[in-house]
């Protein structure tokens, strides 16, 4: 078993006004990286997806996979191509209630935004999750 002192939490940098279904992400991340590189997907109505298995590192955070779980949830961009906060109120909870139960897993482990890592320049996920759940 790996140890997990990280979640990064991302966003899919979609425009929130077009669906990208999980299929869509397995599809890119399977042209890119010959496997799906976040191990949990949170689409717009709240549907989570393990889409790696969190013993195996994933592809999300240069310099962190080996020891991260990484989460992407649906959206990220407005309709008119600018990042924001996308998420709707089911993704608000089914991230809560995933990150809860990472972290009875993990209780060690901190909860970041892919922005809030050293060196990345990228506002993803477009929140700092490090202050939304700084009390899990």
């Amino acid at each position: 078993m790996r140890r997990i002192d990280l979640i990064v939490i991302h966003c899919s940098a979609t425009r929130e006004d077009r669906p990208f279904p999980v299929e869509n992400l397995i599809a890119c991340h399977q042209a890119r990286f010959g496997f799906t590189g976040y191990h949990y997907y949170i689409t717009r109505d709240g549907q989570v997806y393990q889409t790696r298995h969190e013993n195996l590192p994933g592809a999300h955070a240069r310099h962190y996979n080996q020891h991260s779980i990484g989460i992407c949830y649906e959206g990220g961009l407005l309709a008119n191509g600018h990042p924001a906060d996308t998420r709707t109120t089911e993704q608000k909870a089914a991230l809560w209630h995933l990150l809860k139960s990472l972290k009875a897993d993990y209780p060690d482990a901190q909860i970041l935004g892919h922005c809030q890592l050293p060196h990345v320049a990228k506002s993803c996920p477009n929140f700092l999750p490090s202050k939304e759940y700084a009390t899990l």
